[in-house]
């Protein structure tokens, strides 16, 4: 550790970034209250929301000045982070930095800039924001930290692979890329097997040697029950979706989710969801909702349209329309229960790692939809077929012709990308919604 750097991580974190942040929380929550007029379809947002602003902010502001003070690590948002927290890396999802600047409203000259360098406008948009992030310096977040590991999963693409590749090129440091087969019916033992030993024989001497510290088991037991309980009460947030009327919109929870993504692992992060929880637990108890009139419930498939989520949920909330859920958001907590404290922590993780919902076959997908469509209460499904997200969007036609045909729940396709501009047409998206709006009965408002 560089010394004059650790003081400087110290006093920069400490002193200026925690009191600036703190008063830029308490400007935002004195502006909560005027995001929702008396007109507004929506009810104010949760106090906690300028919190939250605060929460991953001050995560982004430590890694501005982190460099030298603790190991870094890059990592795709399916990776195996609990042996790289234990160990005591600060971890950087360039997934989340794309979602981020999308939210943003910055990332088309970002990929503009990724373009120009070579990549086509058919790469995922997010790999396109962070590599024109990377090569142009430019990110809302300040400054991102130089990694000196980058860590690719397979378990949610295969892009991140060839994406985590051209980063080893730039920046010429170690990958470690864990393969997680794909699961069509159930996890097999031998499947758990072969992850197992990745981590344990791939991840785990390369981790310890750039940490320079080896493992120790209390450490990791400790980061894996952190991040079972975070993850738990995540999901006991979205259960409490199902109530009528749902006290959150599937926007708000695509902002909330930040932390159990970037975070998960952390005392404050489960902090921040116990206090998360006690405030949605409130609204439910009075009876109040996100949105002032709730006549329909629909379900949410794939990821959200990062630039577009305020309009989106104004269009819908005009017509009494409420997303209380999606396939994404449900993603993060649903996995909890597989993280058993008693067994094996390799093997825990492997079969953790082995089970998100990219990794596992359509039909298994469309079951979830059925189920979730049952245990929220919802009316229809809203599937996005995202341009960029190919394998999440795979199948989605056929999911949505049998959500019809078999099923009788209305669907629809909406056709966009989660970051790309371009790949959006207003048009069009109003014209399916209102639509789509009629089939659900609420074409009047």
């Amino acid at each position: 550790m560089n010394f004059l750097k650790a003081a400087r991580y110290f006093l920069m974190t400490n002193f200026i970034g925690k009191p600036y942040l703190r008063y830029e929380r308490k400007r935002g929550e004195r502006k909560i209250a005027h995001l929702t007029g008396e007109n507004s379809p929506l009810n104010p947002p949760l106090k906690i929301t300028a919190y939250t602003k605060e929460f991953v902010s001050s995560h982004y502001f430590k890694g501005r000045y982190v460099e030298g003070v603790k190991p870094v690590a890059w990592v795709t948002s399916g990776a195996p982070i609990e042996i790289l927290k234990a160990l005591g890396f600060f971890l950087i999802y360039p997934e989340n930095h794309a979602a981020l600047c999308g939210a943003r409203k910055v990332q088309m000259d970002l990929i503009e800039t990724a373009e120009k360098s070579g990549l086509s406008n058919n790469v995922c948009s997010y790999v396109r924001t962070d590599i024109g992030s990377l090569l142009s310096g430019k990110t809302p977040a300040g400054k991102l930290p130089k990694p000196d590991l980058l860590v690719a999963c397979s378990n949610i693409c295969q892009t991140v692979l060839h994406w985590y590749r051209m980063l080893q090129k730039y920046l010429n440091i170690p990958l470690v890329i864990i393969d997680t087969p794909f699961v069509y019916n159930e996890i097999e033992p031998h499947q758990v097997e072969y992850v197992k030993k990745q981590l344990k024989n791939s991840l785990l001497p390369v981790a310890e040697r750039i940490a320079g510290k080896t493992l120790k088991e209390k450490d990791l037991k400790n980061v894996i029950k952190l991040s079972k309980d975070a993850t738990e009460l995540w999901l006991e947030i979205l259960n409490l979706c199902a109530e009528r009327p749902s006290p959150l919109t599937v926007f708000d929870q695509f902002v909330y989710m930040a932390p159990i993504v970037e975070m998960r692992g952390d005392k404050e992060t489960v902090d921040y969801y116990n206090a998360m929880y006690k405030e949605v637990k409130s609204r439910v108890n009075m009876g109040k909702g996100a949105i002032k009139r709730e006549r329909r419930r629909l379900l949410w498939d794939n990821l959200p349209i990062w630039f577009k989520m305020r309009e989106l949920a104004l269009k819908l909330a005009e017509r009494g329309i409420n997303i209380p859920i999606s396939t994404y958001t449900y993603a993060w907590g649903e996995l909890a229960p597989l993280m058993n404290l008693k067994k094996d922590e390799f093997e825990v993780m492997a079969k953790v790692y082995l089970s998100p919902i990219l990794n596992r076959g359509a039909g298994q997908k469309l079951k979830a939809m059925r189920n979730m469509v049952d245990r929220f209460k919802l009316d229809g499904v809203i599937l996005h077929s995202d341009r960029s997200c190919k394998p999440y969007s795979m199948g989605q036609m056929d999911e949505r012709n049998k959500l019809i045909e078999e099923f009788k729940i209305p669907a629809m396709l909406l056709e966009a990308d989660q970051n790309d501009e371009n790949a959006y047409s207003e048009e069009q998206v109003a014209i399916r919604i209102e639509s789509f709006f009629e089939m659900l009965g609420v074409s009047h408002g």
